[in-house]
Parts: structure tokens; C-alpha cells; sequence
């Protein structure tokens, strides 16, 4: 099948290519991220490969069937950016990498909070710069704190396996009660009394009407004085403007993300020399208590190399007509 990959980096064609070597499609590789301004590129493809900064609403799906294409392959687990229900009217199949490696996203997510809590990356600067005080670099005992975990599917069972072994104290909130984090002693509580009971926040909920701005200044002000928030599932699950407000006040003491809401004009790219013309984001960056990756979390060798074997895997299940396990389903 010819396959228009869109937002392509050096370690997609890598990755890529040698799982391709296998199934045997025809990729035609663009730096550009999917908008309503390249979807030209896609045209002749069947298939759309992208990524989760790339636009796929119903504009973008309607010119994209209009030029052939009938298969939307998203490398990764979130749909958030693809219009369904427009996708299912089209009748344009949307397929997803449901799972690669929980691991690599868990493993990033509590070595943000020690990140954060032992002050490591002050503690790496002051050392290059021949400064040995400890002062400011004081940090907690993770043991017997309470961990609040939104979202107990893979992921954040992953986190609750890593934060069990701290000895921390855990409660969640999903819809789904998760019977492994149970037997784990996890407590499920309501939202609320997570946010009120949590010394630090990890989310790991997909993004969804209900879920956006999930942490918001109402909910900011349940928590408790100096609580650690953690972000590595989607960016516009956190109020990021009641974030800053939450850290000016100091009733956030910590913050770490690998995900921003208005991430796609800014993460996966080199912006060194570049003026910062988000506000909101370059404010973000001013504070000590805050640490921000660029949606890394889930990339190690063994997730990017799972994702490219389970998307190939899709598109020839779709080509060949067999069962699409991994369908995207409209509401």
C-alpha cells in the first residue's frame, strides 16, 4: 500500500524502514506535520500515517477522501486529533497503536517527580559550575506520601507498580476499576478526594471532552499546599495559564510535564534559535519548581520499535482485509 508518513523525524525512517523490510509498503516519508495546507502531499496514498501533533478534523478527512485516501494510521495511542465520527462518515478507516511500551511512559513519569523532588537538574548545573552547596536542594522521602494516579490502564498501572515499590501510599481515580492495582492495595477514590488527599498528581487519562482542563483552577484549589503535578498523557488535560497561577501562589510546588496544550507549534522541533512567540509557554519555563521534556516519554528503542511493527501491522491487515484489532471506533 502507498503510505504518505507525515511528521517524519530521522528515527521514524529508521525504525520504520527496517519493520517495513518485512511488510513491504510503499513509504513516502514528509518532514511537514498533516494540515490543511500540506494534505496535497497525500495525494495518490491510501493510507495517511500520523502522529499526534498532526491535523486530521473533518476538513482535513473530507479533502483527504477526496483525493483517495481511506486509511488514517496513527503511530501512537491518543485519537484526540482525528474527527471520528467525520472519519466513520466518510467512510475512512482510523487504526492506532493502542499500546507499545507502558513501561517507557511510566519509567519517564516518576523520573520527572524525582527530577523534581531531589532538585536533579539544579544539582547537575550547580556541579558543572564547580557550586557544591546543597542549599535550595532539599527534597522528600517518597516512602508514605500519598501518590494520586488518574487513570489506572496500562500506563498508570505501570506507575503504580514503580510507586508501590517506593512505599508510597496510592489512590486512584478511573471509571474502570483496575483489579491488579486493587491486589496492589490501591484505594479508588472520588476525584475530589484524590485532589484533597494527594501529595503528588500523576494523569494518565486519555484526553476527552469530560478530561480537558481536568486540572483547573477549581480543582487546583481542592489540593493541598505545595502538591506535585505530573503530566505525561495529554497537554490539554492541565489549565495551563492555572497552572502559573497555581505555582505563583505556591499552592503547585512542583510541576513536571512531557506534554503541552499547545504543544504541535512547538515540541519535536529545534527551536534553539528561535524567538518563543508562545506567552504562555515561555512563562512556564521561568520557574524553578518546573520541568518540561518534549513529549519523550514514550521513546525508547523497544516503544518506537513496537510502534512502527504494530502500524505496519494495521495497514497490511487493512490492505489484505482481515480483522482490524486496533480500529479506532466512533462514538
Amino acid at each position: 500500500m502507498k503510505i504518505a508518513f507525515f511528521s517524519t523525524k530521522p528515527y521514524d525512517r529508521r525504525f520504520f524502514d527496517l519493520a517495513n523490510a518485512v511488510a513491504g509498503h510503499e513509504i513516502t516519508y514528509f518532514e511537514t506535520r498533516l494540515t490543511r495546507q500540506t494534505l496535497k502531499l497525500a495525494e495518490g496514498h491510501e493510507c495517511a500515517c500520523v502522529f499526534v501533533n498532526d491535523q486530521v478534523d473533518a476538513s482535513v478527512l473530507i479533502a483527504l477522501a477526496a483525493q483517495g485516501t481511506r486509511l488514517i494510521a496513527l503511530r501512537c495511542a491518543g485519537f484526540n486529533n482525528v474527527d471520528i465520527n467525520s472519519a466513520r462518515e466518510l467512510g475512512v478507516t482510523v487504526v492506532r497503536v493502542p499500546a507499545y511500551s507502558p513501561y517507557a511512559v511510566a519509567e519517564h513519569t516518576v523520573g520527572l517527580m524525582l527530577a523534581l523532588n531531589r532538585r536533579i537538574y539544579w544539582a547537575h548545573s550547580r556541579v558543572r559550575e564547580g557550586n557544591f552547596s546543597l542549599d535550595g536542594l532539599l527534597g522528600f522521602d517518597m516512602r508514605a506520601r500519598t501518590a494520586g494516579i488518574v487513570g489506572t490502564g496500562k500506563i498508570g498501572e505501570c506507575v503504580i507498580r514503580i510507586l508501590h515499590g517506593f512505599g508510597c501510599r496510592i489512590i486512584a481515580y478511573d471509571k474502570h476499576r483496575n483489579p491488579a492495582c486493587e491486589a496492589l492495595g490501591v484505594e479508588y477514590v472520588g476525584l475530589d478526594d484524590l485532589f484533597a488527599q494527594s501529595d503528588i498528581i500523576s494523569l494518565h487519562c486519555p484526553l476527552f471532552k469530560e478530561t480537558h482542563h481536568l486540572v483547573n483552577m477549581e480543582s487546583i484549589a481542592k489540593m493541598r499546599r505545595g502538591v506535585m503535578i505530573i503530566n505525561t498523557s495529554r497537554g490539554a488535560l492541565i489549565d495551563t495559564r492555572a497552572a502559573i497561577e497555581g505555582l505563583k501562589s505556591g499552592k503547585i510546588g512542583y510541576l513536571g510535564i512531557d506534554v503541552y496544550e499547545e504543544e504541535e507549534a512547538l515540541f519535536f522541533e529545534d527551536k534553539t534559535f528561535e524567538i518563543l512567540t508562545d506567552d504562555v509557554f515561555a512563562r512556564l519555563t521561568t520557574f524553578p519548581n518546573v520541568v518540561i521534556t518534549g513529549h519523550q516519554a514514550y521513546f525508547t528503542q523497544e516503544a518506537v520499535a513496537r510502534i512502527a511493527q504494530t502500524t505496519l501491522e494495521n495497514i497490511t491487515a487493512y490492505e489484505s482485509g482481515a480483522e482490524l484489532v486496533n480500529a479506532v471506533k466512533a462514538d
